[in-house]
């Protein structure tokens, strides 16, 4: 089973990269499965109901958010009608929508994909470990779901690992999101899950983190905001996570980063071109 996950998707240049690429990576590599976090996509801040449309109609099988989930208040109206947009499931009891749900992949796997954000430097959230440990022991790898997949939308990178390391050998993959910088430990654990502390962003990386850097640097320098911040509207590059799951265990066999167009180094995903 092939899956692929793409990093946190930052404004117009974000969403052009995805929409442009990914019908050709599912038809080119035969994907089974593809998730996306949009929770940057609407300028920067948030997800509109026409953005998840689009995303969705260009190859995702899901939308995951974090902690700009609620910037387009729109979102909290729309996304209990949208079975394919994910929020983080430790929100507290009561908020809209749904922070994991099953899907039936491509190749009629069934596929649980959760969304969880962590609490350190964070807004403070339930314990992202322990809910995901409910999800868990409600449909378990092998027996509820074929595949599991777990987005954690979290800033430090020690709670990155200790999550991957906590969910080892009981998920197929875990990635992280919500730091915009792709990192170069994309590898399968020891357990069998495939990790990566961050898949980067989708966006214009001559950027301070997919926005134009003139008001960030005006905040470091002065302290004092003059305005909103904007995404930038360079060339995007497509920043994700590729991973090949053993369909008898659900567990990962490779894994790899994948990154294409814009300004970063790319990397194809050598184990589907053989």
């Amino acid at each position: 089973m092939r899956l692929l996950f793409l990093g946190d998707v930052v404004g117009r240049s974000g969403r052009d990269v995805v929409i442009e690429n990914l019908p050709g990576l599912i038809e080119r590599y035969r994907l089974d499965f593809v998730v996306i976090n949009g929770e940057n996509s609407a300028g920067g801040f948030g997800i509109t109901e026409a953005i998840c449309d689009d995303l969705l109609a260009a190859g995702a099988d899901a939308v995951t958010l974090g902690n700009h989930s609620w910037d387009q208040r729109e979102a909290l109206i729309f996304i209990e009608r949208q079975p394919r947009l994910l929020r983080p499931l430790n929100y507290p009891l009561g908020t809209p929508g749904r922070g994991a749900s099953l899907y039936k992949a491509r190749n009629g796997a069934e596929v649980l994909v959760m969304n969880a954000m962590g609490r350190i430097f964070m807004p403070e959230l339930d314990c992202p470990f322990r809910a995901i440990d409910a999800e868990l022991e409600a449909c378990p790898l092998g027996m509820g779901a074929d595949a599991i997949l777990v987005d954690f939308h979290a800033e430090a990178t020690s709670e990155k690992e200790s999550l991957g390391l906590y969910l080892d050998g009981r998920v197929s993959c875990v990635v992280g999101t919500h730091t915009h910088v792709p990192t170069s430990d994309d590898r399968v654990l020891p357990g069998g899950t495939a990790y990566m502390t961050d898949a980067g962003m989708c966006g214009d990386y001559n950027s301070v983190l997919g926005m134009q850097p003139e008001e960030p640097l005006n905040r470091f320098l002065t302290r004092i905001p003059k305005g909103r911040m904007e995404p930038s509207m360079g060339p995007g590059t497509l920043s994700g996570f590729a991973v090949e799951i053993d369909p008898r265990t659900g567990l990962a066999l490779k894994a790899q980063a994948l990154r294409m167009g814009g300004v970063l180094r790319p990397i194809r995903v050598d184990f589907w071109e053989e």
